[in-house]
C-alpha cells in the first residue's frame, strides 16, 4: 500500500539532529519545573496519591504529541508510551520477542496463521479484561482508523480470531516476523472501552502497562504510579513517573545536577557537562540510520555515474564528528555493527573517495559547478550544512530549501533529493522494506527496488526466527536491499542518556529503554 501524502507516518517521520535552542538561563528552566507542580497538585495530580517514594523524573526531548498508540506510531514517543501501554510481546537485551502481555504463541505447521495465548487474569487499568477480544480491536483499530500510523505496519495481517485468551492471526503470507513485530513499536494495545473513542483516548490513555496516567498536560507533562495490576508488577519498582518535556537542550545538565530531574535524554552537545557533573552518561542500543535520500527517476539521479559520485563524496565520520562529538556510530546501513541483520560483506561498498567522485562526474559530462541540487528538507538541521559542503568538494552545488510541509512531497515522491532519519523497528524485515521495498516510506525512488530484493525478502519471512539459516538469510536480503541507488547511509545518532547516581542501571535492550529491575534511591 502506497504511503498516503497526508499521513505523515510518525513511526518513519525525520528527525533533524538537535541543536541547542538558544542558551536560556540555567534558572528558567527550574522555575518552569517549580510552576508546574502546583499547577498538577491543583488539578488533583501529582504526590498526593503517590504510592510510595521512588520517583523516576525524566526530562525527554521526546515528549509525546500523541497519547493514542495508534495515532503516535512507533516513532521515538513509542518509548514514553511504553510506561502507559504493553503489548503482545517486547525485546530482549539481544533483541528477540519475549512474552509481554502474550505467554507463548504458535505458528501452524504452514507459517500462515499464529495464535498467541494471553496471560490469565490481566487488565487494563479501567478494569476491562485482557483478552483476546480487546487484542483483535486493538489490531484492526491499528489497520482502519482514519488517522493511523501504523496500518502500513500491518499488512501480513488478513484477519483476526478471537476465543478466549487464544487470538488467531490469519496472514495474508507465510512470515514468521511477527512475534517481532508485534512487540513494543506496533501494536501497544488500548482498553477498547476507551479506544471507543479515539479522541478522548489521545488525552487520557488506558493501558494495561506498567504505569498509569495520574494527569497529563498535553505536551508539557505526565505523572504516572505504579500499576498495581501490571503482569509484572513485582519487577517494577518505581513507585511514581514525573515525565517532563526538556524546556532547552542547555538546561538538562543543570536540572540534573540540582535533583529537577534523575533522568534524561541528552543531546550530544550536552554529554561532557554532564559527565563533569558527575553523572552517567550511557548510550542505550538502538536502530538509528539517517540517510541521503535520492529519486532515481528524476534527474540527475537517473544516472548511475551521479549516484556513485555522491555515494563516494560522502565522508560519515563528519557527521559523527560534529554531530554526535564521537558519541554516535559512521554507517553504510540501515543496522549498527553486530546486529544479526548487519551484512560484513557490504561493509564500505562506497568508500570515501572525493577523487573517484570527481571522475565520476566528469565521465557523466558534468564540469565543476555546473550540476546544481536542490536538498529539500523540513526544518534546519546541520546534516544539510555537512551534505552542501561535501559535494561542493566534488563540484557539485547543493541549495538547502527548507519545506514545512516537506512530508506531502517526500511521500508523494515528488522530490529529487531529501534527508531521512528513523529509529529503526524491531523487525528487521520491517527496516529494510521500508527502506528497499517498491512501496516503502523511506524509497524516494518508489516503485523502484533493487533487483533479487523481493525474493530475498519473502526468503527471510519463510524462515523461523530460531532456524539455523536465520541469520545468513537475512544478511543476504540485506544485501539485496544495499543495491539500491535510491539511499546514501551516513551515520547513526546515538540514544544517549544521563542518569543521577540514585537511579540503577537500565537493561540494554536494544531500542526500548525497559524499566524492569530498575531501582531508584532515595536521595539523588
Amino acid at each position: 500500500m502506497p504511503a498516503r501524502p497526508t499521513n505523515l507516518r510518525p513511526q518513519l517521520r525525520a528527525r533533524p539532529a538537535r541543536r541547542a535552542r538558544g542558551l536560556r538561563a540555567t534558572a528558567l528552566g527550574t522555575a518552569v519545573a517549580a510552576l508546574l507542580a502546583p499547577a498538577l497538585t491543583a488539578c488533583g495530580g501529582g504526590a498526593s496519591s503517590a504510592t510510595g517514594n521512588a520517583t523516576l523524573k525524566w526530562a525527554s526531548s521526546y515528549f509525546p504529541a500523541h497519547w493514542d498508540p495508534v495515532v503516535s506510531g512507533s516513532g521515538a514517543q513509542f518509548r514514553q508510551l511504553s510506561l502507559v501501554y504493553a503489548s503482545l510481546t517486547r525485546t530482549d537485551e539481544e533483541g528477540k520477542p519475549v512474552p509481554d502481555l502474550a505467554e507463548s504463541w504458535k505458528y501452524n505447521d504452514k507459517g500462515d496463521r499464529i495464535t498467541f495465548t494471553l496471560r490469565p487474569g490481566q487488565k487494563f487499568s479501567d478494569g476491562e479484561p485482557v483478552d483476546a477480544t480487546a487484542v483483535k480491536a486493538a489490531i484492526e483499530r491499528a489497520q482502519k482508523q482514519k488517522n493511523s500510523a501504523l496500518f502500513g505496519d500491518l499488512t501480513s495481517i488478513g484477519s483476526v480470531e478471537a476465543k478466549g485468551l487464544d487470538v488467531t492471526l490469519k496472514l495474508t503470507q507465510v512470515d514468521y516476523q511477527i512475534p517481532q513485530l508485534l512487540g513494543q513499536r506496533v501494536l501497544q494495545i488500548a482498553s477498547p472501552k476507551a479506544a471507543a473513542d479515539p479522541t478522548r483516548l489521545d488525552r487520557d490513555p488506558v493501558g494495561a502497562g506498567p504505569f498509569v496516567i495520574e494527569q497529563l498536560i498535553p505536551g508539557t507533562k505526565a505523572v504516572l504510579k505504579k500499576n498495581p495490576d501490571y503482569w509484572d508488577a513485582e519487577n517494577i519498582h518505581i513507585d511514581n513517573v514525573e515525565l517532563v518535556s526538556a524546556p532547552d537542550a542547555s538546561t538538562v545538565v543543570s536540572g540534573l545536577r540540582t535533583g529537577v530531574y534523575n533522568f534524561a535524554d541528552i543531546d550530544p552537545s550536552q554529554a561532557d557537562a554532564a559527565e563533569k557533573a558527575g553523572l552517567d552518561v550511557f548510550v542505550q542500543p538502538g536502530f538509528n540510520a539517517a540517510n541521503l535520500s535520492l529519486n532515481i527517476n528524476k534527474a540527475p539521479f537517473d544516472d548511475d555515474r551521479v549516484v556513485d559520485a555522491v555515494r563516494h563524496a560522502v565522508n560519515r565520520e563528519e557527521f559523527v564528528r560534529k554531530l554526535t562529538f564521537g558519541h554516535g556510530e559512521a554507517t553504510d546501513q540501515p543496522f549498527p555493527k553486530g546486529y544479526v541483520a548487519y551484512d560484513p560483506e557490504s561493509e564500505d561498498a562506497y568508500a570515501y573517495d572525493p577523487a573517484k567522485a570527481k571522475k565520476l562526474l566528469a565521465e557523466a559530462g558534468h564540469q565543476p559547478g555546473d550540476l546544481k541540487l536542490t536538498l529539500v528538507i523540513p526544518s534546519e538541521d546541520p546534516q544539510a550544512e555537512i551534505v552542501q559542503s561535501q559535494l561542493a568538494a566534488v563540484g557539485i552545488k547543493v541549495t538547502i530549501k527548507i519545506d514545512k510541509n516537506w512530508a506531502t512531497p517526500f511521500f508523494a515522491k515528488d522530490l529529487a533529493f531529501s534527508l531521512y532519519s528513523t529509529t529503526g523497528r524491531d523487525s528487521a524485515v520491517q527496516t529494510l522494506t521500508a527502506h528497499f521495498g517498491p512501496d516503502g516510506p523511506l524509497n524516494l525512488s518508489s516503485p523502484y527496488e533493487p533487483d533479487g530484493f523481493e525474493e530475498a525478502v519473502a526468503e527471510v519471512r519463510r524462515t523461523p526466527l530460531d532456524s539455523p539459516d536465520y541469520a545468513e538469510t537475512l544478511q543476504a536480503a540485506t544485501r539485496a536491499g544495499l543495491r539500491s541507488k535510491a539511499l546514501v547511509f551516513t551515520y547513526s545518532s546515538p540514544n544517549l542518556f544521563a542518569r543521577t547516581p540514585s537511579v540503577s542501571a537500565l537493561p540494554k535492550n536494544p531500542g526500548h529503554i525497559d524499566w524492569t529491575g530498575v531501582k531508584i534511591s532515595g536521595a539523588d
